[in-house]
């Protein structure tokens, strides 16, 4: 074993003991505090029936929705990152993330009811929503092929007219929609509960070991579309299944977390310095460091001005602009 990939095995181990620790953290504090023994209690089984009311139908759903929501937009902006050559691709900025929210706040709009209620119809909403602004893009980025400039301005273009739209029908709405939909585009996950996670458990389930399986493609698509097509690789082929499974994790996110933005660019960023550029690695602890900010976040946003509550998306903002800023200043 090479000391690159011993240094990997390490950094993914620590990361999962990190997830663990923030688990525990996250099911201890709160508005109402539980020791950590009766936490344990409550696990299995022996806990009051407050304690298992708090965890299991208020704590545990919206952990496990933050874990899943990150390692899904931190995998999906990774594969942006490797189909493009850019490093700026990223969900939110490229306008997927826009479109999938557009369709929701649609779909809220036309049928003015509670999005709780149609929770299993949001994810499938807002993939069109994703999969549109994904074709717009690279229809309109095309010209003898598609540049990464030409493919971030015109995914700045596209947000732009995803956020007016969204606005526009925002303005329709009644007061009650209305402000269910601006703090869900704002990135909430407070009142998720087990149907939001078994919504999108399966998106994340199936196209996760997809894109792990895929790693070797990322790394041949990384040197090239010539040298690519002289190694066997469908060059064409591969990078359509690739952006469709970005394009799909990043609409079933956003669908159940809303518009959090950062994640997607960040995440693969800090994952390359900690483990190198090859995908195997890159992409595992894309996924888990991913996890590890979102469920940090929330639990931070819960907690810090308790018993109010900051959206999580604006905690992840806050710190994946900082870091940006920072990334920025190094290169």
């Amino acid at each position: 074993m090479t000391s690159q990939k011993r240094k990997a095995g390490f950094m993914i181990v620590g990361l999962i003991l990190a997830i663990i620790i923030t688990l525990l953290i996250s099911l201890n504090i709160g508005t109402m505090r539980i020791a950590p023994l009766d936490v344990w209690k409550t696990m299995i089984g022996q806990g009051s029936d407050q304690n298992q009311l708090v965890l299991f139908d208020f704590r545990l759903p919206r952990m496990v929705i933050a874990l899943l929501i990150g390692a899904g937009m931190a995998i999906s902006g990774a594969i942006l990152q490797g189909v493009t050559h850019n490093e700026l691709a990223d969900p939110g900025i490229l306008g997927i993330n826009s479109g999938a929210g557009f369709a929701v706040v649609l779909f809220i709009y036309l049928t003015q009811g509670n999005p709780t209620s149609q929770v299993f119809v949001l994810p499938l909403a807002a993939l069109a929503g994703a999969v549109v602004a994904a074709i717009l893009i690279y229809l309109i980025s095309w010209k003898n092929g598609v540049s990464p400039i030409r493919l971030i301005l015109v995914g700045i273009g596209i947000n732009a007219a995803f956020q007016a739209l969204i606005i526009v029908y925002q303005l329709k709405m009644d007061p009650d929609n209305f402000t269910q939909a601006t703090i869900w585009l704002s990135g909430n996950i407070a009142g998720t509960d087990w149907s939001y996670t078994l919504a999108l458990l399966p998106w994340i389930i199936i196209l996760l070991p997809i894109t792990f399986f895929k790693a070797r493609t990322l790394d041949t698509l990384h040197l090239g579309d010539e040298t690519a097509q002289g190694l066997g690789t469908a060059v064409e082929k591969e990078r359509i299944l690739l952006l469709f499974i970005a394009v799909a994790l990043a609409g079933a996110s956003v669908a159940v977390g809303g518009a959090i933005a950062f994640l997607g660019l960040v995440i693969p960023h800090l994952a390359r310095r900690l483990v190198g550029a090859g995908h195997k690695q890159m992409l595992i602890t894309s996924a888990l460091l991913g996890a590890l900010l979102l469920l940090a976040a929330d639990t931070i946003g819960r907690n810090i001005l308790a018993p109010s509550e900051i959206p999580v998306g604006l905690i992840v903002s806050l710190v994946g602009g900082i870091y940006f800023i920072y990334l920025l200043m190094k290169s």
